[in-house]
């Protein structure tokens, strides 16, 4: 499984000043089936502690994913910022879940040369 963020994710995560090792373990908790919520078409909400703070008081990323298949971090709000996605985005979400869904491993390639995507390593490693 690579794991991905797209650019607008990417942006918001240097604001949060969130790492992508905190971005890793929380996909490999996603992929172990510990998320917080299931948004339907594969789309899920997934707490993110934040430095001293915790999960609870922490970030709210979306994030798709499919089994045998990528995961994909797509939008991310701060809890004191909103309390969820709103029906009209959560839609668009699921669209952009499917679309990510259906990129080959070379489009994928294309897309973080192109700094559309941008994948998320484990720094520990």
């Amino acid at each position: 499984m690579r794991i991905f963020k797209n650019k607008a994710f990417n942006k918001w995560v240097k604001g949060e000043c969130l790492s992508d090792q905190s971005l890793f373990d929380a996909a490999q908790e996603v992929a172990e089936g510990k998320v917080e919520a299931s948004l339907g078409q594969k789309v899920f909400k997934k707490r993110i502690a934040l430095e001293g703070r915790g999960k609870s008081g922490g970030s709210r990323t979306i994030v798709a994913f499919q089994h045998g298949n990528h995961l994909f971090y797509i939008f991310g709000f701060a809890k004191n910022a909103r309390a969820t996605v709103k029906n009209k985005e959560l839609k668009e979400l699921q669209y952009l879940a499917k679309v990510y869904f259906a990129l080959t491993d070379q489009q994928l390639d294309e897309a973080v040369k192109a700094n559309k995507l941008f994948e998320v390593k484990d720094n520990e490693r």
